[in-house]
């Protein structure tokens, strides 16, 4: 059997199995740009052998010169390297967007093809043709379309390449296995053009036998056209987060963009270098290597993840870090370290807590001022009367001064004198008492949120000083104070922080105040109770009812669960929510509420005895 009948037969046999490669790529994968790279490149392979195979058949049987086959050849010849050349470049990006400069990288192919089908007339492509490329004579085109298709193969190996290295996995043994097959004619075809080989035309297209079989295993055996994403290097690179790779020496392997930027570095500064070799030859300093070092030598050998939190002040950066080893069926592969950028969140944070702390310390100012009105109403009157019994006993003493060797005052007119100066000193005695009962009240709410101490207390206390406090916003609303409770109660002795407490009270009188909106002549009742438990144990309950009409529904959802308020803008929400705290921080207690649409409403606070 002669030769070409042999290199016939392996064509024939090498073409019908990449016409099925290529039906099963057009009916299995799903419709993408690669899949029809991919397809594309193919269909120039059928066309080459499919020439091939009428060439040594055909050529002496009808008696067509060889080289009008080759016409047809050419037209896989010529295209295979521009499509393989985007099949590397839809392997980097996944998808692009044709545009009109793409139809530049077909003028060479085009052109080719033009002169070689003129090649009679000209011989610029072949000076003289054979099938044994060493001994064929080509033209001085052939050289410029040689260099253009090694060029454009060059440039999608390279993306090939570059790409698989990058990416890991599957995706990297697919990459190789496409390269290598790629690779392995392309060599074969450079090998005999230049003369280094002495082979027939006819052993490149054989030679795609290997292209074939590497192909077939990435389709079939990794199904790399169905993996997705393809390009998973792009798609790393786009996440947040920062992620490094190491090996068992702790060296980085892998990396995304994210990482580089966030620390401003670069490839070459960290690919193949151990990790604490690029920490210390930062300029700044990225973590305590002592911390990172433990934790790296725990997680190697376990399969547990480690957790933790770190500010990078360098960075001005915060990072939630994990650890983890990569396995696969029990053998180390590496270790993974993931850095979650948290700045943001912490930023947020501290923002929302300086903003708490602002209402808080607006709800402290607003107390001040109620407490300021108080004083200035409950000080005003018994100063006026003091000043009023210094007066009196000013003009008594006048009187008695006077009186003194009149014949006409006798001894009962110096009693009366006496008598009516004892009553107003009296009365100053009792006014100075209220004066400091006022300030000893005043002075102890002042402090309220800076004196944390337990103190014993009474519950008469406790309303003595709701009294004095709320006197004055009482008086201006109109609203009167029912106070209602019991001997037995009243001597009953707390402990636990009675400012906090009284503050509560107050701030819950004061909403019923508000909840009247300025209706005059209205009722709050404050009751003092004992409240037994289902499993016998006592709690004192104070409860404010006033008959306002009750809390909105939208209200009433979300009381003590969020800082809500019925005031508009005049209110912060701050202060049930913070009376909520307070109980519960200082008394291990609780508030309850009900509400009644059209009635009112009743808070209860209930104390453990």
């Amino acid at each position: 059997m002669e030769e070409n009948t042999i290199f016939g037969i392996v064509l024939t046999i090498c073409t019908i199995l990449i016409t099925f490669v290529a039906v099963y790529i057009e009916k299995s994968s799903k419709k993408s740009q690669l899949s029809g790279t991919f397809l594309s490149n193919f269909i120039c392979v059928i066309i080459w052998n499919i020439s091939m195979i009428a060439q040594i058949f055909l050529s002496k049987l009808l008696g067509i010169p060889e080289i009008y086959f080759d016409y047809i050849a050419y037209i896989g010849i010529c295209f295979l390297p521009v499509s393989m050349l985007f099949t590397g470049i839809l392997f980097v990006n996944t998808k692009i967007k044709f545009r009109k400069q793409h139809l530049l990288l077909f003028i060479i192919p085009i052109l080719s093809l033009l002169i070689l089908w003129t090649n009679d007339f000209h011989h610029l492509f072949y000076e003289h043709y054979s099938t044994i490329i060493s001994e064929g004579k080509f033209g001085p085109y052939f050289m410029v379309h040689s260099i253009y298709s090694y060029a454009c193969v060059a440039i999608a190996l390279l993306f090939l390449l570059t790409y698989s290295i990058r990416n890991s996995g599957f995706f990297s043994k697919q990459s190789l296995l496409i390269i290598a097959g790629t690779l392995f004619p392309t060599l074969i075809n450079a090998l005999a053009t230049f003369g280094i080989l002495n082979l027939s035309i006819y052993v490149t297209p054989i030679a795609y036998i290997v292209t074939l079989l590497f192909y077939s295993t990435a389709l079939f055996k990794l199904k790399f056209l169905k993996a997705t994403p393809i390009a998973l290097q792009r798609i790393v690179d786009r996440i947040s987060d920062s992620y490094i790779v190491l090996d068992d020496n702790f060296v980085i392997t892998d990396f995304n963009r994210t990482f580089l930027t966030t620390f401003n570095l670069k490839a070459t500064d960290v690919r193949n270098i151990n990790l604490f070799d690029v920490f210390s030859s930062s300029s700044k300093k990225i973590i305590d290597e002592t911390v990172l070092k433990n934790a790296l030598e725990k997680v190697k050998n376990s399969t547990n993840t480690m957790y933790f939190e770190k500010e990078f002040p360098d960075f001005d950066k915060y990072f939630h870090i994990e650890i983890n080893t990569i396995t696969s069926k029990g053998n180390f592969l590496g270790i993974l370290i993931l850095l979650k950028d948290t700045t943001q969140h912490v930023q947020d944070m501290k923002m929302i807590q300086d903003n708490q702390e602002m209402l808080m310390e607006k709800e402290r100012l607003a107390s001040l001022g109620q407490l300021i009105g108080g004083i200035a109403h409950n000080l005003k009157t018994p100063i006026m009367s003091i000043a009023g019994a210094a007066e009196g006993l000013t003009d008594l003493v006048h009187e008695y001064d006077s009186s003194i060797g009149d014949p006409d005052v006798n001894e009962q007119d110096h009693h009366d004198i006496a008598n009516d100066m004892s009553g107003w000193i009296e009365k100053i005695k009792n006014y100075t008492e209220y004066m400091s009962d006022v300030i000893t009240a005043v002075k102890g709410q002042a402090v309220t949120l800076s004196n944390d101490a337990d103190v014993s207390f009474s519950v008469d206390e406790v309303v003595k000083r709701v009294d004095i406090l709320m006197r004055h916003e009482l008086k201006n609303a109109l609203v009167g104070l029912r106070v209602s409770t019991s001997d037995e109660l009243e001597n009953l002795v707390l402990n636990g922080n009675v400012n906090s407490l009284v503050q509560v009270i107050n701030n819950m009188i004061s909403n019923s105040i508000q909840a009247y909106n300025g209706k005059s002549n209205q009722f709050i009742d404050f009751i003092i109770s004992k409240k037994v438990l289902a499993d016998s144990s006592v709690n004192i309950v104070f409860t404010i009812k006033d008959y306002a009409g009750g809390l909105p529904k939208e209200v009433s959802d979300k009381l003590f669960k969020e800082m809500v308020t019925t005031k508009g803008k005049n209110g912060t929400g701050l202060g049930l929510f913070m009376s909520y705290s307070n109980i519960k921080a200082y008394f291990n207690g609780n508030i309850s509420f009900n509400s009644e649409p059209g009635v009112g409403t009743e808070f209860n606070i209930s104390l453990p005895l």
